[in-house]
């Protein structure tokens, strides 16, 4: 199957952002706080652990952080807060009334916990980003060569050209209508939550999503205050006490139960590896399940709706950092990083040659949307078993037709629902020119040294492989075909698979090199190819691996 080059640009389904469930939220953002410590509560009350042990945890496991790893984007007070919580906790224990002592403790923390996390959305900023993100995206994917100085920055109808939206989108945007959207993309860049979410506006017509961001990225004060008024909600990986992660979970599932839209990013991270993500992290899924049986369980309407997007890029500008991370953790001893001798100023001084000359496409592919168990839904909402017969999801969390609460038969939707969007993942990919040339040439270079492990493989001399063209071309031609000779996916291509094999190779290499300082391949001459980074190749030659093609003979 191949993708047209779909430039459709839908017009907003609420075009006041007034009317944005985001918008509401953050307007009554203190009203919220409030209604989230006393849900929070009520699930720490029930859990299985005391009020003083869940304490005791807490504040050892956050004194130990503190101390150990510390941020520079920590509140100013934090030492002297959980060093404070120490003598409190026992005074609480000594109080007349302990229980009650140690309940208002805990609220206290977990208040502190939900400032922390809830962020703003402020419309004003939320228009700066539109104008300020159409300029940064005109200038990284298109090509500014030879229109003179005005022309540089390209307009925003050539923008929205290269963003190619496609798969269900209609559906997605019918569904606002019916329930609340959780958007499950794949993770590679940096880049994602900003491209996903200017993507969505600008071409999809959809109102904001909340999405999680790493407290980490709050060290950078620019990207802070933007952070802080764009409805992010701050995650911070370093924190593994039960009071954080169950006021954090909370967070998640109150805020679906009550309407607002989520962008979850199910890897958890960045592909490392740059291959699609096959194990999700069950903890955000299991937030979305928590959060559709709460509404059953209190006979709340509300019905929540997973739309997987599937986000390909030609370039990922932090490949090299990426694959070095992976291979390092999956290497270990074996792994040995070469020392790097290229300059910062000749690196800056190639990615600006490149944002100049070159042009490039992102890829927004939305699969079908599906319930929280993972069955699909019509544009109405309704879900459908494999039959397409109408079905009621209330029996699936109800004991003798009683809805209730079962984490065990919630952990088992979970897993299904993760497998379901993995297979979304990989039947909604879409296959890019530059995928095929690095899937390929990494296969050669393999096949040319059979002996050789892949960590043996990357350290050897870049100078010493060099690719006959017409071989390349052939085998691109067999892969292509062997693609779409798949039973299990109905693959997708780029629209530049309609042309020529030629044409697509030329296409390929141009994209695979863009904005690295080194080519993962690049034209030696008109009739053969070279490499100069051999992870990078690897790296991209990653997107391919899942559809188990083998040797390219």
């Amino acid at each position: 199957m191949k993708v047209k080059d779909n430039i459709n640009v839908y017009p907003h389904i609420m075009p006041s952002m007034k009317d944005w469930p985001i918008t509401r939220f953050s307007e009554e953002r203190d009203a919220f706080i409030e209604r989230l410590i006393k849900f929070t509560m009520d699930r720490l009350m029930r859990s299985a652990h005391s009020v003083e042990d869940l304490l005791d945890k807490s504040i050892y496991l956050e004194r130990q952080r503190v101390k150990n790893n510390p941020w520079s984007v920590d509140p100013g007070d934090e030492k002297l807060y959980w060093k404070s919580l120490v003598k409190e906790l026992d005074e609480a224990k000594q109080a007349e009334d302990p229980a009650l002592a140690q309940q208002k403790l805990l609220r206290r923390i977990v208040h502190r916990y939900s400032e922390e996390i809830i962020g703003f959305f402020i419309p004003k900023t939320f228009n700066f980003s539109r104008k300020f993100l159409t300029a940064f995206f005109k200038r990284l994917f298109n090509n500014g060569w030879g229109r003179g100085h005005r022309g540089i920055w390209g307009s925003k109808k050539d923008l929205q050209k290269k963003i190619i939206v496609d798969g269900y989108v209609d559906e997605l945007r019918e569904l606002f209508n019916h329930g609340t959207v959780v958007i499950v993309p794949t993770h590679y860049s940096n880049l994602d939550s900003i491209m996903i979410g200017y993507g969505i506006d600008s071409n999809v017509g959809v109102p904001a999503f909340s999405y999680g961001a790493g407290l980490n990225l709050y060290d950078y004060e620019v990207l802070a205050y933007f952070m802080n008024r764009l409805g992010a909600y701050r995650v911070d990986r370093r924190k593994k006490n039960p009071i954080y992660l169950e006021t954090l979970k909370s967070m998640a599932s109150l805020s679906l139960i009550e309407g607002l839209n989520h962008i979850f990013f199910p890897g958890g991270t960045r592909s490392r590896s740059g291959a699609i993500e096959d194990k999700l992290k069950l903890g955000l899924l299991n937030s979305v399940i928590d959060a559709q049986r709460y509404c059953i369980v209190n006979d709340i309407n509300q019905k929540i709706y997973v739309v997987p997007l599937t986000v390909g890029y030609h370039f990922v500008l932090e490949a090299g950092s990426l694959i070095d991370q992976h291979l390092r953790q999956a290497g270990r001893e074996k792994y040995q990083r070469g020392s790097s001798k290229t300059s910062w100023f000749r690196v800056i001084l190639r990615f600006i040659r490149s944002l100049r000359r070159n042009d490039s496409e992102v890829y927004l592919s939305f699969g079908q949307p599906m319930d929280v168990l993972g069955n699909y839904v019509d544009r109405k909402g309704v879900s459908m078993d494999d039959r397409e017969v109408e079905i009621s999801i209330e029996k699936y969390f109800s004991k003798e037709d009683v809805p209730n609460v079962d984490s065990q038969r919630e952990s088992v939707y979970t897993r299904i629902l993760a497998d379901k969007i993995v297979h979304s993942f990989k039947r909604e990919n879409i296959i890019l020119s530059s995928h095929l040339c690095a899937y390929v040439a990494f296969t050669m270079l393999r096949q040319e040294n059979p002996e050789l492990d892949l960590f043996e493989l990357i350290r050897i001399s870049t100078e010493s492989f060099e690719i006959d063209y017409e071989d390349f071309e052939s085998r691109c031609s067999k892969t292509f075909e062997d693609l779409k000779a798949i039973q299990e996916y109905d693959v997708k291509f780029s629209a530049i698979f309609s042309k020529s094999m030629k044409e697509v190779i030329h296409d390929g290499v141009k994209n695979l090199g863009l904005y690295h300082y080194k080519d993962p391949l690049k034209w030696a001459s008109e009739s053969s190819l070279c490499c100069e980074d051999f992870k990078l190749l690897y790296y991209y030659h990653n997107k391919l691996i899942h559809y188990d093609l083998g040797s390219v003979d």
